[in-house]
């Protein structure tokens, strides 16, 4: 079931009228009927899809529950390799058997042998990159001895498969949402009331600019050999605004949602096209997944400690596998990769952490040095994303060698299903209003007096009308494929 669709709008306020007026006074009970919604939300897309989530977490909570109970260190580790063998077993042969069988294949072409195998013919089960994350945190907490194993059955499925981010995230940790899950929750009218503005603009940035984006970077990088070097650049910028837009849009939707309910989620993007190098790019990017590395790879790794090899290696090592965690194609290895290259010399320079605050803090505009940092940052992420859109590595190149020549000084061409001035707006709208609030945690995030309560709310209804208006042919979410 997709955020932007009627399905959806039907969903949610059912579900949220019989959470909070029919079974409100039983905490058990709102458990058990939160777990029925999100089977019901995940079912919709294919209701086979439920043995496999329901199998995993029900291994997962009585693995935990045995490794807690173990005093041996030996059988500890080992129920923690079969945690993690079932998890990125199943990961292996739904994403990337078939990624590494025609790597193996390729191989042989290449040495002048044949060989034939038979690829898998299977569905990628939606979100079972995020959910498989979110089980193994709990289940390595539980080892570390950080988290004891969850109390009761209900609440450990409800917190793998909580509907406002099981299908895209954020990845959540066991240490911050499962205790939610044993508290009794009341209504609070403010958590709710930001919480719909968020969602608002999480579906703003989704359907309004995202969406519409997409039809012009479509163009672009299916025939990009016939256009402009300006067409082809304007259509580089816009996948790195319809990427931002559509994956911090489900982000906010789902925040938003989860508040609602009483929940907090992590925040999963801290606007990180105001960064000024790509390592605060990095902690202002997907933050659920570059902390999750963070905690369970690159630190258990050596992280920047050690010998100067070894820190290449971590960063090269934690920078392809997500890339590698994002799809099974070379091209998101080679953007993980190229991030890597450009990450590596702050790290070995020791300037990875300069910049832990928010650019331009107390002003109302950056100064020079700043823009021009935030504009470099913002050029090499969009070098990087013509690899992560790109159908091949190799189209990829191309693309970038053509950018070079003297159309790159022409006005950019429009396509007939395309608006070029809605995008203006929109984006202009976008990054105005996000630089205004970059203190804040989302865009609509407003504290402002009283007597400009009018005037916000006669925009949340421009806003809306804006939304229904302007909105694009009904678009998936991208980060459904990961």
């Amino acid at each position: 079931m997709l955020f932007n669709s009627i399905e959806f709008a039907i969903f949610l306020p059912v579900v949220f009228l019989i959470y909070w007026f029919v079974v409100n006074k039983n905490l058990q009970l709102q458990n058990i009927f939160l777990l029925a919604a999100s089977y019901f939300f995940y079912g919709w897309w294919d209701y086979r899809f439920l043995v496999l989530i329901l199998f995993s977490s029900i291994v997962d909570f009585y693995i935990a529950k045995k490794i807690a109970a173990e005093s041996r260190n030996s059988q500890r580790k080992t129920l923690l390799f079969l945690s993690l063998f079932l998890n990125l077993g199943f990961l292996f042969y739904f994403k990337y058997y078939n990624f590494f069988l025609d790597s193996f294949v390729q191989s042989f072409t290449f040495f002048g042998h044949s060989f034939d195998a038979r690829r898998l013919d299977v569905i990628l089960p939606v979100g079972i990159s995020f959910y498989t994350f979110q089980t193994l945190s709990y289940s390595i907490d539980v080892y570390r001895r950080k988290l004891e194993p969850a109390k009761d059955l209900v609440s450990f499925l409800t917190y793998v498969s909580f509907f406002p981010q099981l299908v895209a995230g954020p990845i959540e940790r066991a240490v911050n949402l499962l205790p939610q899950f044993y508290r009794k929750r009341t209504f609070n009218y403010f958590q709710a009331t930001d919480g719909l503005r968020q969602i608002l603009w999480g579906l703003f940035k989704k359907m309004v600019i995202a969406d519409n984006c997409s039809m012009y970077v479509i163009h672009i990088f299916d025939d990009y050999g016939v256009y402009s070097a300006s067409t082809t650049l304007l259509g580089c910028v816009l996948f790195a605004i319809q990427i931002y837009c559509d994956f911090s849009g489900y982000s906010d939707v789902a925040i938003g949602t989860a508040r609602l309910f009483g929940f907090d989620l992590k925040r999963n993007f801290a606007f990180p096209y105001f960064s000024r190098d790509i390592a605060e790019f990095w902690r202002r990017w997907h933050i659920s997944l570059s902390t999750w590395f963070r905690d369970y790879l690159y630190i258990p790794l050596g992280g920047s400690k050690g010998s100067l090899g070894k820190k290449v290696r971590n960063i090269f090592i934690i920078f392809i596998v997500s890339g590698f965690w994002h799809g099974a194609n070379w091209t998101y290895i080679t953007w993980g990769a190229l991030n890597a290259v450009f990450f590596l010399p702050l790290l070995l320079l020791n300037k990875n952490r300069s910049y832990l605050g928010v650019v331009a803090e107390g002003r109302i505009l950056p100064n020079f040095t700043e823009l021009m940092q935030m504009l470099t940052t913002f050029a090499i992420t969009c070098l990087a994303w013509v690899f992560f859109r790109a159908s091949s590595v190799e189209k990829a190149v191309e693309i970038i060698s053509q950018l070079p020549n003297k159309t790159l000084f022409t006005l950019p061409q429009s396509f007939s299903d395309t608006n070029l001035r809605l995008y203006a707006v929109s984006i202009a709208l976008l990054f105005i209003l996000e630089w205004i609030q970059r203190n804040s945690e989302h865009g609509l995030n407003f504290a402002d007096p009283e007597y400009l309560k009018p005037l916000k709310r006669f925009f949340y209804i421009f806003l809306a009308l804006f939304i229904i208006y302007y909105s694009g042919e009904q678009q998936q979410f991208t980060y459904f494929q990961f």
